[in-house]
């Protein structure tokens, strides 16, 4: 997994790292600031996501859209905004890099002079209308606003979605978003990651001349924050939907954390495919389910388990629950087998390689060294990371199955059709989402 980079870091903070592949005539902009909807607080969420929105509405010196310029040059670009980071990226041929490094500029370091209360009133009410899209109105999407609820206290910053809530967002007033840019949208806050066909000096030469003048902006302190589940938790939602769903969901290791990457591979071996155990029981064999995934959600401070199934017609989330917990408890009793570990190694190092099969966009090359950069502060982990996965044992996973994914420390939500409740898994209270 070798991946030769050079890093360098301005004067004011700023990253740089540097990728030279020659073999397309395309350079990635990749650049992340260290910021996401954790770095809000209980009353003021969603600054982070409509940031990622402001930011595409032109800055001092080049007072609108953000897409066309790029676009009319040949270019593709795009960002998002997690809990833990905002990425904004550009993949430009090779002769337009100076364009994009001189919007991506200024607009890190020149976007609130531009940035007007009919901006601001516009792009929120564009955010409020993609939560009714991506939540309100569609099936199931309350679904992770119950859930994290449910696993973090009020006052943890993965309690709420990256959306935001809404009340928060119809308070917010302008003076409180500029105050939000100013903390975490600066050099001292952010990665830059160039990668295609460049000469490494040359574009080391145009990143300083457009971000070296920037100012640094305060070092941004990281988050901590605890969570714990003493109990079982049984949930239920009610929604517009035809069959009901189940999300079994623990508390576990954090990114990078012992335990991660065992869990990883656990929810392969779980759900991944349809030689995985519970595909294979709960769809194939007793045909319980329609559908069945799992996933070890790594977050920068916190993890969580999950695993989903959707009901099939004439079964109910009881049977698919009381299933569920039989393979989990199979697994934490007995370990994987031989053939199980196999495939899930083979599954990790394939998606190594396929994070690496582009210079940019949503993954590649640009976007997985500035996410070792900000996570780990070394742009060069891959191969720590691709061994934390074949460095997992039998026992290891079995282990971490027995720790992590205990009947006794789980929260339990069902999404039942409106005015059915009872098809609940017993002993379920009411979901709050707002």
């Amino acid at each position: 997994m070798n991946l030769p980079f050079r890093k360098h870091t301005l004067d004011n903070g700023l990253d740089v790292l540097l990728h030279e592949d020659h073999s397309c005539p395309i350079v990635a902009v990749n650049l992340w600031y260290h910021v996401g909807s954790k770095n809000e607080r209980l009353g003021h969420t969603g600054f982070a996501h409509l940031f990622e929105h402001l930011m595409f509405e032109g800055s001092e010196h080049f007072d609108r859209g953000y897409f066309h310029p790029l676009q009319a040059a040949g270019a593709v670009l795009n960002g998002s905004t997690n809990a833990d980071r905002t990425n904004y990226w550009e993949v430009v041929p090779a002769n337009t890099l100076e364009l994009a490094l001189w919007m991506e500029s200024d607009r890190m370091g020149y976007l609130l002079p531009a940035l007007t209360q009919a901006k601001f009133s516009n792009q929120r009410d564009v955010v409020l209308n993609e939560r009714r899209q991506n939540y309100e109105n569609r099936p199931y999407g309350l679904a992770s606003m119950a859930v994290l609820a449910a696993l973090f206290p009020a006052k943890h910053p993965y309690h709420w979605t990256t959306i935001g809530e809404t009340a928060d967002l119809q308070a917010v007033q302008l003076d409180e978003v500029q105050a939000f840019f100013r903390r975490y949208y600066h050099p001292a806050n952010a990665s830059l990651a160039i990668a295609g066909d460049i000469d490494p000096d040359a574009a080391l030469a145009l990143v300083r001349a457009y971000f070296g003048e920037i100012e640094s902006g305060s070092r941004v302190e990281p988050v901590v924050a605890e969570a714990a589940l003493g109990s079982d938790l049984r949930l239920v939602l009610e929604d517009r939907v035809e069959l009901p769903r189940i999300y079994l969901s623990w508390l576990t290791p954090a990114m990078f954390a012992a335990g991660d990457a065992e869990l990883d591979l656990a929810g392969d071996l779980l759900a991944n495919g349809k030689t995985s155990r519970l595909y294979r029981r709960l769809v194939f064999e007793e045909r319980i389910a329609t559908d069945v995934s799992a996933s070890q959600n790594s977050r920068e401070i916190a993890g969580f388990f999950q695993i989903t199934a959707t009901a099939a017609p004439g079964h109910t989330l009881a049977e698919i629950e009381e299933a569920v917990v039989e393979e989990i408890e199979r697994l934490a009793a007995d370990g994987p087998r031989d053939d199980e570990m196999e495939r899930g190694r083979v599954q990790a190092e394939t998606q190594f390689v396929f994070r690496l099969q582009t210079v940019g966009g949503f993954g590649g090359k640009s976007d997985q060294l500035n996410a070792y950069n900000v996570f780990v502060g070394d742009p060069s982990y891959f191969d720590r990371d691709l061994a934390r996965y074949q460095a997992v044992t039998p026992a290891s996973l079995q282990a971490a199955a027995q720790t992590y994914l205990q009947r006794a420390s789980r929260a339990t939500l069902s999404i039942v059709p409106r005015g059915r409740q009872a098809l609940a898994v017993p002993d379920s209270a009411p979901a709050m989402v707002s």
